[in-house]
């Protein structure tokens, strides 16, 4: 698992710092990443002035980071080594928001960072950074449908539902970037 996600994070910063000026002005700052927490690892972070919860996944705007609970990894991985290729794009996503123009940031922020998880998995493979396996994509969506709205950590509608998680990640593949801007 864990060269499953040092390979992600290469992957996903790859993809972002090579093609940023193509969709946006200025210039890609990635998130510093915390990695992972809980667990026995570490404390959960704060983000701003409240701790991140366990079982979780998250970008921080405060620090400019992103951070997973290792529990959440290791029960995702065990469904497939694609679950944190999805979750390392996703909270990279969010850091992505944090750096463009609020005009490009849909109010739909959740599955915006859908979208732009596929837009960036899906270049990557374009772009020859990334292979996926035999099973990669099935195991995308069971991820995207098992952490939709019925999760723990989500209140209702804030991440859709699986049918609207699996499409907007789709479009992203699909259709890049520009797929996911308004």
């Amino acid at each position: 698992m864990n060269g499953d996600i040092r390979t992600a994070l290469y992957v996903v910063n790859r993809y972002w710092s090579t093609h940023w000026r193509q969709y946006f002005p200025g210039y890609h700052y990635p998130p510093y990443v915390l990695g992972a927490y809980g667990g026995g690892i570490r404390s959960a972070p704060f983000c701003g002035n409240r701790r991140v919860s366990y079982d979780n996944a998250v970008y921080c705007p405060y620090g400019h980071y992103i951070a997973w609970d290792i529990t959440l990894m290791a029960d995702g991985y065990r469904s497939g080594d694609a679950w944190v290729y999805l979750i390392i794009a996703h909270e990279w996503a969010h850091a992505v928001q944090n750096r463009i123009p609020a005009r490009y940031v849909l109010r739909a922020k959740e599955l915006q960072a859908d979208c732009l998880a596929g837009a960036a998995l899906f270049g990557a493979a374009a772009d020859d950074t990334l292979l996926f396996e035999d099973g990669d994509i099935a195991e995308l969506r069971a991820a995207l449908r098992r952490l939709a709205d019925d999760t723990p950590w989500t209140d209702s509608g804030d991440h859709g539902n699986a049918r609207q998680r699996v499409n907007a990640f789709t479009r992203g593949a699909n259709h890049g970037v520009y797929g996911c801007l308004p």
